[in-house]
């Protein structure tokens, strides 16, 4: 693909997927026909660059439309933003989701990733790439973790083209505005085209075939609430209105407690909430572990404004699925929780950071933010209490490594999701520059507890140094995988005998790919972010993966070597390479028997630690974990 503006141009498709985005252009400097003014002087540059942050929306526009993104797609994109084409070929090639050749309209992700692979992913696929022939139309795509790890073996259905309206009638409206070039959404028309989605788990190669194939005929997604083996319990706290209350109905949240702690919220100040979650003890649930109400006091006092507010709903981990619930079965939750948040960290604008792979997420969001908006909840005037607050959506790509805060920023402003270095934090210096909150979907909606129940009583849930309920992702070689929640400081046994592990457990992976093993008689680990760091492991997200001597450990290391590889982003050098080295270490191993892996297994403890020291973002850092727990704790190569 040439790399300049050239002479190729946009199919009337093309064109339109982009024009429904950002509106007609003004002039032929945007790509519209020449006119007699517009070789006297250049108009419409500025503001242009002010909308560099809708490049990633324009690119998911042309895919939604066509299927894949050409060079004359590309280059009306960029002239319509003045983009550099280079800047934003390098884009559109950083995401997994998208793609610059020509392929079908339909494309089938089938998940290979590790849930997935211990459920026979490696058959699946084989068989369904046998059926779905190149002349199918139906191109077959082996995708990493698609997040429906508790229904594996899965896979997802992509069909472009499909024309609908917008989802709710308003979804697009700006609400409150920032300053210029902050993002603020002018200009926006809305999304006229929607890609046809057909989720198909636990999948066979007959429903594979037939969601790719003819998706009206495919088997319909289950409840949010069957994710949920514990829906209806009385003492749940964050899942409880999960299977109760209708995901679609705002009254029906309201009745269930819902818009409670936005009011108590109101009633405190914004100092007021800032000091509850405070005194809480509520630290982050995306595996960081920083206090929460620290991170929201240091973004409040910055003197610098906008501040913005980010909900991380990317969650990417293998393993990793509890945010999908949560968005599914309770989207209003995370509406309120968001507003919580920006009220107290003095927002006015937010953005929901959500998954490409996530089709029915998208839907319920959208749908519980529009009901927000035109019900008085969402707006220019927050519940009549004079606070302004609008969230808009941005939709991922297919990047692990945008679950990284610095690298999601880069990725809603329009460039490649690579992190930035640190200093400057993001609660100085964060999106589009500014003041930044960022939290993920299960740390906001922790905060609605914090303010309902009261700081005091939230922090005497759990232990002293890890307060409140947890959700933890319960999947593999169990009876009942799926979101479970318990009170920190619950051991794994407790967990997993609520899950119906089986007798013949050979390994738990606690944390997902970047985290580490357990033997089976570890299984009096304390669930606690300090209990799992005392025993040389880490709680991560929340990931608990359970692994029957059915399962080829070796496999299942390669694979994570190969999803690490995939997923580095390639800014530095220890994780770029890295990560080749450990892949290819572990090829060579799989190959060999006997004493000829010892010189490779040092090889692969010198090139970890390298990463482990090095590495730009947690990515490097910590993708030679599960695999060193692998070859210390369960002796994966003896």
């Amino acid at each position: 693909m040439d790399l300049r503006f050239g002479d190729s141009k946009p199919t009337d498709e093309e064109r339109a997927a982009v024009d429904a985005l950002l509106g007609p252009p003004e002039s032929s400097w945007e790509g519209a026909d020449r006119s007699d003014a517009d070789l006297r002087w250049a108009r419409g540059g500025r503001e242009a660059r002010d909308r560099r942050d809708l490049l990633l929306p324009g690119l998911h526009a042309v895919n939604d439309r066509v299927g894949w993104i050409s060079e004359g797609a590309l280059d009306y994109l960029c002239r319509r933003l003045t983009v550099p084409p280079a800047e934003a070929y390098g884009v559109a090639t950083f995401y997994a989701m998208f793609s610059v050749r020509p392929r079908p309209a339909t494309v089938l992700h089938v998940c290979t990733d590790l849930a997935c692979t211990a459920a026979g992913a490696a058959e699946l696929c084989a068989d369904v790439e046998s059926r779905l022939t190149p002349g199918s139309g139906v191109q077959v795509e082996r995708s990493a973790c698609l997040g429906l790890c508790e229904r594996a073996p899965a896979a997802l259905a992509v069909r472009a083209g499909l024309t609908a309206p917008p989802a709710v009638e308003d979804e697009t409206r700006p609400g409150p505005e920032g300053p210029p070039g902050e993002g603020n959404g002018k200009g926006r028309r809305g999304r006229t085209t929607q890609r046809s989605t057909a989720v198909c788990a636990p999948a066979t190669p007959d429903t594979a075939v037939r969601a790719a194939t003819a998706p009206e005929t495919a088997p319909p997604e289950p409840p949010p609430a069957t994710a949920v083996p514990q829906a209806g319990d009385p003492a749940l706290i964050l899942l409880r209105r999960v299977g109760t209350a209708d995901p679609a109905d705002l009254d029906d949240y309201r009745a269930h407690g819902g818009y409670t702690a936005l009011r108590r919220a109101f009633a405190l100040g914004p100092a007021g909430v800032i000091r509850e979650v405070t005194d809480s003890g509520l630290t982050g649930r995306g595996g960081a572990a920083f206090p929460t109400g620290r991170k929201w006091q240091a973004t409040a006092s910055q003197p610098d404004h906008p501040h913005y507010l980010v909900c991380n709903a990317d969650e990417s981990e293998p393993g990793t699925f509890k945010d999908r619930v949560l968005m599914e079965g309770d989207p209003y939750a995370l509406v309120e929780a968001m507003t919580v948040a920006a009220y107290a960290t003095g927002a006015h604008r937010g953005y929901l950071y959500l998954r490409g792979e996530y089709p029915r997420a998208l839907r319920r969001m959208e749908h519980a933010i529009g009901q927000a908006r035109a019900r008085g909840l969402l707006g220019d005037d927050v519940l009549g209490q004079g606070y302004a607050f609008d969230i808009e959506i941005r939709r991922g790509a297919g990047a692990y490594i945008c679950g990284e805060e610095t690298a999601l920023f880069n990725s809603i402003e329009g460039h490649r999701g690579e992190p930035r270095s640190k200093p400057p934090f993001p609660v100085e210096k964060g999106l589009f520059g500014r003041p930044t909150v960022e939290n993920n979907v299960e740390t906001l909606v922790n905060v609605l507890p914090v303010l309902t129940l009261g700081a005091q009583a939230y922090a005497a849930i759990g232990t002293g140094r890890s307060t409140g309920p947890k959700l933890f992702c319960v999947s593999g070689s169990v009876a009942r995988p799926g979101v479970y929640e318990l009170p920190f400081g619950a051991t794994l046994g407790e967990l997993l005998r609520l899950a119906g592990v089986r007798d013949n457990l050979r390994a738990v992976l606690l944390g997902g790919a970047a985290g580490g093993f357990v033997r089976p008689d570890e299984l009096d680990i304390p669930l606690t972010f300090e209990g799992t760091r005392e025993a040389g492991t880490t709680l991560g997200s929340g990931v608990v993966m359970a692994f029957d001597d059915t399962v080829p450990l070796p496999r299942l290391l390669l694979r994570i070597a190969e999803f690490f590889r995939d997923e580095s982003c390639g800014q530095c050098v220890p994780c770029r390479v890295g990560t080749v080295r450990q892949e290819e270490a572990l090829h060579r191993i799989a190959d060999r028997t006997g004493d000829g892996a010892a010189d490779d297994i040092a090889l692969l403890r010198e090139v970890g630690r390298t990463m482990r020291d090095a590495s730009i973002c947690g990515l490097g850092q910590t993708a030679w974990n599960a695999v060193e727990s692998a070859i210390d704790r369960l002796g994966a190569y003896e």
